[in-house]
């Protein structure tokens, strides 16, 4: 979504507003050359950008600033106040940039600023290899480019579609809210013009790290320079009789989504095994589409691993008032035609049946190399596996969290953007540690929730605001130190949490959600 289609609100910053109406760190929406337009005053300037995010269309203006550049308030895309250029994933695309003149005392917008030149980077490869069709893989291709690597780019995908938009597999599009063509990150032509060569349905089936090659599924091999592991992960099917029935389906891929959107159409009822969050997120989808959904998890509470108990009976509440019929502390014991049979014993009608139990990394291709596995490909803070120039990101890349200084691995779209874009230019020579904070978000119907960090564990955790008005900041602790924050209803907490963790701040932490009384 561009920023030619906003609604014109605000002064003319052609014409002009007084300096003294900007004090430093403060955003004013306007416009000029038909253009929806933000004026932003930092520490170093002053600065005119497009007013809307180039991921989803959101808002900038009730975004925050972070020393030179603005972050968007609904998924935390981030743009260089300097060039509009998008700095951080989600965003793909840059915002338009205009400069800006003092006449008197008076700001004006005036004309347009061309887009900065590529870098040159460090290093070279004399051809790249990517491993995977996701966010990660997408992300390392689009940035070699913007980089100026100028080698050979061959991104290798088992998907027969170009990389999407997966977290709309579950959400927008499997409710029926989104259109096709908003589901592929770039068209075909994107790729044929950046020189990046997708082979879509197509297995990388042995790497030689000695030899620096790979093997395809067709028996073809390809040289590498350098290499990135982005194999994702794999959704989980019990082994429970009827597991394979035609009607039972996994979600991870853009033909997974629409072959339950099939099913969808003709089916009455549907049961969803696990209460994950994209298990939730395909429950709300399919009652969006009219289908009657019984969810079976083995859990006491939906989600209260990641969101504790409370947030969690909300989750439940919310999915419960849109006619979701919840069967806890259950497991199925088998699936048939028209029926899920608990272990308990009772009998769920179901016509179409969504496995949501999780997944496993992708990792059977780094073991058969040799690289080092444990519960995902090992990599360094810079995204680097113990085989010479290959790197890992994404869901199967296990790396050492830059706050506990403990290997994690998360399975978060954004995260796995970032890693892809930090391990491209590390590729390039950049040694950049990854350190970003962590951040999803997760839609059930008209609540959207927003999490930044990671916390597998906490010993405490604290609440500001009302969960029963989805307007909430909730505080995930351990030792005295914030290591996530969820909210509800509150954007600009979530960003101002995320900037705070960045930077070690744990006052402000404790500023946006205080501890609440024991």
């Amino acid at each position: 979504m561009g920023n030619t289609t906003d609604e014109l609100t605000g002064p003319d910053l052609e014409v002009g507003v007084p300096e003294g109406d900007l004090i430093e760190g403060s955003k004013l929406l306007g416009h000029a050359k038909g253009k929806a337009v933000l004026l932003v005053r930092s520490a170093n300037g002053v600065f005119a950008i497009g007013a809307t995010c180039t991921h989803y269309g959101g808002p900038l203006v009730d975004g925050i600033i972070v020393g030179d550049t603005v972050r968007c308030p609904w998924h935390h895309a981030c743009f260089n106040l300097r060039n509009g250029a998008a700095e951080r994933p989600p965003a793909r695309d840059p915002v338009d940039c205009w400069q800006v003149e003092r006449h008197g005392d008076r700001l004006r917008v005036t004309s347009p600023l061309a887009a900065p030149e590529r870098a040159r980077p460090v290093e070279a490869p004399s051809s790249v290899v990517l491993v995977g069709g996701g966010a990660a893989a997408n992300a390392a291709a689009e940035t070699l480019r913007r980089e100026g690597y100028e080698g050979p780019i061959t991104m290798v995908s088992a998907d027969a579609d170009v990389p999407v938009d997966r977290p709309n597999l579950s959400k927008d599009y499997l409710a029926g809210n989104a259109q096709d063509d908003w589901i592929p990150l770039r068209p075909m032509d994107f790729y044929d013009e950046h020189r990046i060569r997708l082979l879509l349905s197509t297995r990388v089936t042995a790497i030689d790290t000695a030899k620096r090659r790979v093997t395809l599924s067709d028996g073809a091999t390809l040289d590498y320079g350098a290499l990135l592991l982005a194999t994702g992960a794999e959704p989980l099917r019990p082994s429970i009789p009827g597991a394979d029935a035609p009607h039972v389906h996994t979600l991870r891929t853009l033909a997974d989504s629409r072959a339950i959107i099939a099913s969808a159409a003709t089916a009455k009822t549907a049961v969803v095994l696990g209460a994950s969050f994209n298990g939730l997120e395909v429950a709300a989808s399919l009652r969006a589409r009219g289908v009657a959904v019984h969810v079976v998890a083995p859990d006491k509470t939906p989600l209260a691993k990641v969101l504790g108990d409370e947030v969690g009976a909300l989750v439940r509440s919310v999915h419960e008032a849109h006619g979701v019929v919840f069967h806890l502390g259950e497991t199925a014991a088998s699936i048939e035609a028209g029926r899920v049979v608990l272990a308990s014993g009772a009998s769920l009608a179901a016509e179409l049946v969504v496995m949501g139990v999780g997944v496993r990394p992708a990792t059977a291709l780094a073991e058969a190399a040799g690289l080092a596995v444990d519960r995902g490909v090992v990599v360094d803070g810079y995204l680097a596996t113990s085989a010479p120039s290959v790197y890992a990101a994404g869901d199967v890349a296990r790396f050492p969290d830059a706050r506990s200084g403990e290997p994690v691995r998360i399975e978060h779209w954004v995260v796995a953007q970032r890693q892809g874009q930090v391990a491209a230019r590390n590729l390039l020579g950049a040694r950049e540690r990854f350190d970003a904070v962590p951040f999803f978000w997760s839609a059930h119907y008209d609540m959207t929730i927003a999490y930044v960090g990671h916390a597998l564990s906490w010993d405490r955790i604290d609440l500001d605001g009302s969960l029963d008005a989805r307007d909430a900041a909730i505080a995930f602790r351990r030792g005295g130190r914030t290591l996530a924050v969820a909210t509800i209803g509150r954007d600009t907490t979530a960003l101002e949490a995320e900037a705070a963790m960045e930077r070690g701040d744990e006052a402000t932490l404790r500023r946006i959600v205080p501890e609440s009384a024991p």
